[in-house]
């Protein structure tokens, strides 16, 4: 039996001032099923965030969204604000890149999280509250939730304000979780930690993932399927393991050559030349041909589709046949 996606993104788009001649996300779609993970790479500017933004309702108001973002089976674009607040943390929780900027810091630890349970669920006990905190705190592998409730974000590390990030994303229990950069600013040995809390979110609560990352190793760790965007378009997704054994785009062969490996630590890493492009630059043709170190006449005239090659990838690339 074919399980339905809990989340559809189709033909996303994301426009800004007319000042900007690029949208800024442009007809970008993927979706993501209960228990998959679904990683979302490309460097600093290509679209990832606001991506995440906008299934959360949360874009800035200067940005049009169209396009269709369906969670379970609705659109949350044509969702009112008070019914997408709704949807918050109950249906779709995020988890932010830097917990600092995410987690009050005039607040205690408990007062945050039960002030999300005093709006979704006002039925609950003040005792009942606690528990709900503190079960949650514990799930996430903090010792001695019944104190930390009473810390401040400032009294604890930044790898525990990222677990109570976490804790707060999974409060409610909700059926989508995106993690927007949520190792970026922690050790290695507490990356590895939150890693494994996310890909037990997965496992255990059947939660779906969608794993927003400029690290191409952090997504391998955790996700099934994986998309690769460029100046806010997909140019290449599919199976995770698929494409990190041969990548079809330059830009995700540009991306892989940048990873250090294990494995050949004597191999020299490469760059890719050049910067993604703000939406205020016009182009014509393969928005990555400037950057591209196989790029032929057609690729700067002509805009490759992104199309299906097996059953398990899609690449937009004059190199693949028929591409265009």
């Amino acid at each position: 039996m074919m399980i339905p996606p809990i989340l559809s993104v189709s033909d996303l788009t994301i426009s800004f001032d007319k000042k900007r001649l690029r949208d800024a996300v442009q007809g970008v779609s993927f979706s993501v099923k209960p228990g998959e993970a679904l990683g979302l790479a490309g460097e600093s500017g290509c679209g990832k965030s606001i991506t995440g933004l906008s299934i959360m309702g949360l874009a800035p108001k200067s940005g049009k969204v169209t396009g269709k973002i369906e969670f379970d089976s609705e659109n949350l674009l044509d969702f009112s604000p008070k019914r997408m607040r709704k949807i918050r943390g109950a249906g779709i929780a995020m988890i932010f890149q830097d917990p600092s900027n995410t987690l009050n810091p005039v607040m205690t630890i408990g007062a945050q999280l039960a002030e999300q349970l005093r709006w979704h669920r006002p039925e609950l006990t003040k005792a009942q509250v606690r528990e709900i905190c503190e079960q949650a705190l514990e799930s996430v592998g903090i010792s001695s939730p019944r104190e930390r409730l009473s810390n401040y974000p400032h009294e604890i590390s930044g790898g525990m304000r990222q677990r109570v990030a976490i804790a707060s994303a999974i409060l409610l229990s909700p059926k989508l979780i995106i993690a927007d950069e949520p190792t970026t600013a922690l050790d290695v040995t507490i990356q590895a930690q939150i890693l494994e809390l996310i890909r037990d979110l997965k496992s255990t609560l059947q939660t779906a993932i969608i794993l927003i990352s400029h690290d191409i190793g952090v997504i391998a760790q955790i996700c099934e399927n994986m998309a690769v965007m460029y100046a806010g378009t997909i140019v290449e997704s599919g199976v995770t393991s698929k494409i990190l054994a041969a990548p079809l785009h330059p830009y995700t062969k540009g991306l892989l050559n940048a990873v250090p490996s294990v494995r050949s630590p004597n191999r020299l890493l490469e760059s890719i030349s050049g910067t993604v492009p703000p939406p205020s630059q016009q182009f014509s043709g393969c928005i990555f041909h400037d950057r591209c170190q196989f790029a032929m006449p057609e690729c700067s005239q002509i805009n490759p589709k992104l199309l299906q090659i097996d059953g398990e990838r899609s690449v937009a690339c004059h190199l693949v046949t028929g591409a265009y």
